[in-house]
C-alpha cells in the first residue's frame, strides 16, 4: 500500500514536511509513504492549459495521487486560509470533474504552524475543498500548534502526545484505505 505525502509549505525546513516524515514511520510495515515535494514546478490552474496532454508537472501530479493509496496532507496556514500552492495543485487533481484522482480517494488532513492554533483554519478550508472534488476525507484532526517545541533541530518530532495522535491519523487512513471485501462485510469485520 502507497500513502501519498503532500506538503503544503515548500520552505526547506517545513514542520508539515517534517510531520509527514515522522507519519511514514508510524506506517505498518506493510505501508510505504512517499512525498511529493514538487508542488512550485505547477503552472497556475487556467482552464485555457487544462488540455490533453496535459502539461508533464501536471501529469505526474495526477499520476502519483492515482497510483496512491491514500492521501496524507500536512498544511501550514498562510492569511487564515490554505497556501495557494496546495490550492493550485488540488485544483488541477480535481480535473476532470467527476471522474478524477480525488474521487472516492481516502485523504486524512494536518497540519502544523509556529502560532498556537495548529492551522485549524488551513485545515477546515482544506477538509472543505477535498471534500469537494468527491475525495472520501477523514473526520480525524491533528492541528500541532507552536511547531518548533514538537521537533529536534533535525527536525525529529519528539512531543509524544503529537506523535500518538499522528499514530491515530495514519492507523485510521490505512484502514480507510484498506480493500474490503465481501466477506469482510459478511463476517462483520467492517
Amino acid at each position: 500500500m502507497l500513502v501519498l505525502g503532500i506538503s503544503g509549505s515548500l520552505r526547506t525546513g517545513s514542520y508539515n514536511t517534517a510531520l509527514l516524515r515522522a507519519a511514514g514511520g508510524l506506517l505498518p510495515r506493510a505501508v510505504r509513504i512517499r512525498i511529493h515535494d514538487e508542488l512550485a514546478l505547477l503552472p497556475p490552474y487556467s482552464e485555457d492549459h487544462d488540455v490533453e496532454p496535459a502539461p508533464v508537472t501536471v501529469a505526474a501530479l495526477r499520476a502519483r495521487f492515482a497510483a496512491a493509496d491514500a492521501l496524507l496532507f500536512s498544511t501550514p496556514e498562510y492569511n487564515g486560509s490554505v497556501p495557494g500552492q496546495l490550492k493550485n495543485a488540488i485544483d488541477w487533481a480535481s480535473r476532470p470533474y467527476p471522474d478524477n484522482v480525488l474521487r472516492e480517494k481516502p485523504v486524512a488532513v494536518i497540519g502544523a504552524s509556529t502560532g498556537i492554533f495548529g492551522a485549524v483554519w488551513a485545515q477546515a478550508d482544506l477538509r472543505k475543498i477535498l471534500t469537494t472534488t468527491g475525495a472520501q476525507v477523514l473526520d480525524r484532526e491533528l492541528m500541532l500548534g507552536d511547531a518548533p517545541a514538537a521537533f529536534d533541530p533535525l527536525l525529529g518530532l519528539t512531543d509524544h502526545a503529537t506523535t500518538a495522535a499522528l499514530r491515530e491519523v495514519v492507523r485510521d487512513l490505512v484502514e480507510a484505505a484498506r480493500p474490503t471485501t465481501k466477506h469482510d462485510h459478511v463476517a462483520g469485520i467492517c
